[in-house]
């Protein structure tokens, strides 16, 4: 018989699970050590706001010889800080690596994490579509292909973590941080954003969801306001995506910035460690979104000094503090040392971080911070990869039969958004992220306007009109006079993404309305005065109201910040090289609609005669257009559910066009009587089909019980017996066939480990 022995330093020891490495080192470390594992160094705070309040931490820089004397958790944006070239940023990293590890008795490298929704938040690094058009694609294996094309280039610059994905589910839209939500339904929210994360961990990078939990619910769509929801609506809107999330195998969360209910989610071990561990089962880190352990201080009002803040937000479940060192440094040390702070809630923090440095092989010894070579971050597959995903995302909201245009038109292009780069991009792009602070830097990628898309296949003439805020009657009257001598005008309106005000979109950027910013609304008035057939297409961040217009506007297309190949995925849908698939993952308000509001409302949230309020959206979600659209054959359902097992739905769709074509099938679960109020209608499973020129498919979809579960009276989820009605259709509105079905057995409750994905089979 075999005995294995272990060595005198386990955690050495690459053979043992990394838990019993991770012990072994915390018992070997120095109070200081542990400590300075718990946070991050941000080498640049005072480069530009890229976070709310940044410039209150951003004093001296840190000294950074006395730093790293006894180690480094994190360091943060070395590359999403200022421009850096590729290769300079990874050697920069290297070296630094090489300094921590020879600065400290213990030679523990630091994790490296960066911001990367639309990619990675870097200099010459891909633009992806923002996830409002992620979501807009209705398709997870090609965000999946996404997530793991950004984790690839992250890993190859020496980079572990990424911040990323937001998984938020729009509530209000007046909220500027709409654009880097994925929607305003759980199930796509969760779907997409799992899809996300599977990517970016199947390269070996750790996930970050964001922003746990009840950010986007916040009062009167206002950023980092108080919240105040039910149990029910955190439970089956906000919760859902997270938990599909953790299934999909993320390694690390980031709690939000807002309170509950007067209680903030930094200081709430509630939601970070008895929910998120306890209930969830989750075994990763949890990181401290930017500078939300100070807060508990500096905007709750909670803690009386760091050292309190440190301690509330460790005994909630707070493993990691970010960007940088501030509670987590001297003042968490000295109320350790006092005794103030218990050293256990220290060493349960510590060990989550050596356990997922032990899985990034940062404790092995022959582990060295070597830089690649040459780096492109921009490379021809992303880009194509980039615009596959803008071509899927771009909705067609709306078409009297003028689009697709005809090659030789003599087309008038005007708005502010139309010649500006700028346009394509959200606020976590690098050039709207962090460049707009360097203006003497060039973009470093190429990034196409529409105007410049749309010159190679027709005579353009162009005028901005008005700017995206501000503008003058003599610039409006000019664009409509050049609107009037052409044969179709492309108003190109929209948002400029920004931060904290630098924006009409994006994070501090809130909206008091849902009109078009600025003179815009003036601007699309005068051109439809012109009698010129007028086609909006909107690059947004956000839906806005275009009720007062869209009975006058020959097209409607939407896209949401498609990124850097957005305007030539748009000018192949405006041309007609492809047909339209996307649908909208947010309803498009109606005038005076008021907010919150989504199509995820209980019968009293309908529209009423006892209210002269009508929440009626002008584009529903789940809504889009095809130039081809497929024909539906039948659908095909059972009679009967079980609470504890599967039914399935047979679709059949036709292509009986000459071109190819798509169509989203929609399935949405309508409980006409429950314990509680419902939604009339919530999406429970959607499945893109292709389909070439005279194709038919067949698609079999096998939805589990656990699919129709709420939370009941008692605040636990639960299936219940009874009458159902599976809806399927081609948005929440435009139902194909409804499906009556007997749920049969007893109430079952369900947990975390719930079936949250349909599957399903396409023949044909």
């Amino acid at each position: 018989m075999i005995t294995y022995r272990m060595p005198e330093e386990t955690w050495r020891d690459t053979m043992a699970p990394p838990t019993i490495r991770a012990r072994d080192l915390v018992g070997r470390m120095t109070t200081a050590e542990k400590v300075a594992q718990l946070s991050g160094i941000w080498v640049g705070i005072d480069s530009g706001a890229v976070a709310p309040h940044q410039h209150d931490f951003a004093g001296e820089p840190p000294d950074w010889e006395a730093h790293i004397r006894d180690g480094v958790g994190q360091l943060t944006r070395p590359f999403g800080t200022a421009p850096v070239a590729p290769e300079v940023g990874a050697h920069a990293v290297a070296r630094s690596q090489r300094q921590i590890m020879a600065a400290s008795r213990l030679g523990i490298p630091a994790m490296v994490h960066e911001e990367c929704l639309t990619g990675l938040a870097a200099w010459q690094s891909t633009v992806y579509p923002s996830p409002l058009c992620w979501g807009a694609t209705f398709d997870p294996d090609l965000i999946q292909r996404m997530g793991a094309q950004i984790g690839t280039v992250m890993r190859k610059l020496g980079v572990h973590q990424g911040l990323a994905p937001v998984l938020d589910v729009a509530r209000d839209l007046r909220w500027g941080r709409i654009e880097e939500t994925i929607g305003e339904d759980p199930y796509l929210v969760g779907t997409i954003g799992s899809a996300y994360v599977r990517g970016l961990e199947s390269t070996g990078l750790v996930a970050t969801l964001k922003h746990f939990v009840g950010y986007s619910a916040s009062r009167g769509g206002r950023n980092l306001a108080p919240v105040s929801i039910g149990r029910r609506e955190m439970a089956d809107v906000l919760l859902p995506p997270f938990e599909m999330a953790l299934q999909a195998g993320a390694r690390s969360v980031m709690n939000a910035y807002v309170d509950l209910d007067g209680v903030p989610v930094a200081a709430d071990p509630q939601l970070l460690t008895e929910l998120l561990r306890d209930e969830y089962g989750f075994q990763g880190t949890v990181v401290a979104d930017y500078f939300s352990v100070a807060f508990l201080q500096t905007l709750h009002s909670t803690a009386g000094s760091p050292a309190a803040a440190a301690g509330e937000a460790l005994r909630a479940g707070i493993d990691v503090e970010l960007p940088t060192v501030h509670c987590y440094g001297t003042p968490l040390l000295e109320a350790v040392e006092s005794g103030e702070i218990d050293i256990t809630v220290v060493d349960r923090a510590v060990e989550r971080v050596l356990i997922q440095k032990c899985q990034l092989g940062l404790l092995d010894d022959d582990w060295a911070p070597d830089p690649p070579g040459s780096i492109d971050l921009d490379d021809a597959e992303s880009r194509a990869l980039a615009r596959e995903i803008a071509q899927r995302g771009t909705v067609l909201l709306s078409n009297n039969g003028l689009l697709p245009l005809h090659t030789g038109s003599k087309v008038a292009v005007v708005g502010p958004r139309a010649a500006d780069p700028g346009a394509m991009m959200g606020c976590y792009s690098f050039p709207l992220h962090v460049g707009v602070h360097h203006p003497d830097v060039p973009m470093g990628i190429e990034v196409p306007t529409l105007l410049e898309a749309l010159q190679a296949d027709h005579d353009v003439l162009y005028a901005q009109g008005c700017p995206v805020l501000g503008g003058s009657d003599d610039d409006i009257a000019k664009a409509a006079d050049m609107a009037w001598n052409a044969d179709v005008c492309i108003a190109v309106l929209g948002d400029q993404a920004g931060l904290f005000g630098g924006g009409t979109s994006g994070e501090g950027c809130d909206a008091a309305d849902l009109k078009l910013p600025g003179r815009q609304e003036e601007l699309l008035e005068a051109l439809l005065a012109t009698g010129t057939p007028v086609i909006l297409v909107l690059f947004v961040g956000r839906p806005y109201e275009l009720s007062r217009q869209i009975d006058r506007l020959a097209a409607v297309v939407c896209g949401f910040f498609p990124g850097e190949e957005g305007a030539n995925a748009v000018a192949d849908v405006l041309c007609g090289r492809i047909n339209p698939s996307g649908r909208l993952p947010i309803s498009f308000p109606a005038a005076g609609v008021p907010q919150p509001s989504t199509y995820l409302a209980a019968p009293l949230g309908q529209r009423s005669e006892v209210s002269t309020v009508d929440p009626t959206p002008l584009f529903p979600f789940g809504h889009g257009l095809s130039y081809a659209p497929a024909t539906w054959l039948d659908v095909r359902g059972p009679a009967s559910w079980p609470t504890d097992g599967t039914c399935e739905l047979q679709v059949r769709l036709h292509n009986d066009t000459p071109i190819a074509t798509s169509e989203v099938i929609q399935i949405y679960l309508h409980d006409p009587v429950a314990e509680v109020a419902r939604p009339v209608r919530q999406l429970i499973g959607a499945v893109p089909v292709g389909l070439p020129p005279g194709a038919t498919r067949t698609v079999t979809i096998e939805l589990h019980a656990d699919l129709a579960a709420y939370t009941g009276r008692a605040g636990c989820r639960q299936v219940d017996p009874g009458e159902v009605e599976l809806r399927v259709g081609a948005s929440s509105v435009d139902i194909r066939a409804t499906v009556p079905v007997v749920m049969a057995g007893p109430r079952r409750e369900v947990g975390f480990d719930r079936v949250f994905h349909p599957r399903y089979r396409i023949d044909g």
